[in-house]
């Protein structure tokens, strides 16, 4: 295991998901462009789909799941204690169903493509379970807000962005 990526992703899933539960608790829904809303803690969320499988890469699943009790504790403190079981709740179901999907094309396809791909099936399992629980309408508007943040500006462009600079960085050390 590589403790430092693992504490890097652990402080980063922790954070996000905070971060998403204190925006959507200050903010609520907000305008997303397009006739889309989002909660205001949506990106942070999206962020936190693809933290969490780094956290599943270095540490594992027992790890992502205490990083999700501790997030839900902190968001219960810092949020609120309807958001932080919301959150809790669409979290570990959506790890869930990463966790079908992400494990078993890893080693087939790769990192990148099993987290991309794990994202586009969870995020909307988190995305229906939240909104539901935390009594934000479920409209098309939201859902679809929800997922084109979650997957193409939190997932798509930080994995084109890390699959660049780590083939970016193996060519220089094959070059070395």
């Amino acid at each position: 295991m590589n403790r430092t990526a693992a504490a890097l992703a652990t402080v980063s899933y922790i954070t996000a998901v905070v971060l998403a539960n204190v925006l959507t608790d200050r903010l609520g829904l907000v305008t997303a462009g397009f006739g889309l809303m989002v909660t205001a803690g949506t990106y942070a969320a999206g962020a936190a789909l693809l933290a969490r499988d780094f956290v599943h890469r270095y540490a594992g699943i027992w790890f992502v799941l205490g990083c999700i009790a501790v997030a839900g504790v902190l968001s219960w403190l810092l949020a609120s204690p309807a958001l932080a079981v919301a959150s809790t709740v669409a979290f570990t179901a959506a790890e869930l169903v990463d966790l079908a999907v992400f494990t078993p094309l890893r080693d087939r396809i790769g990192f990148a493509g099993s987290a991309l791909i794990s994202n586009v099936v969870s995020a909307p399992v988190d995305t229906v379970l939240f909104l539901t629980i935390a009594g934000f309408p479920l409209t098309w508007q939201a859902v679809t807000g929800q997922f084109v943040a979650k997957v193409l500006w939190a997932t798509l462009l930080p994995l084109a962005v890390w699959v660049a600079v780590t083939v970016r960085s193996r060519r220089e050390l094959a070059a070395a």
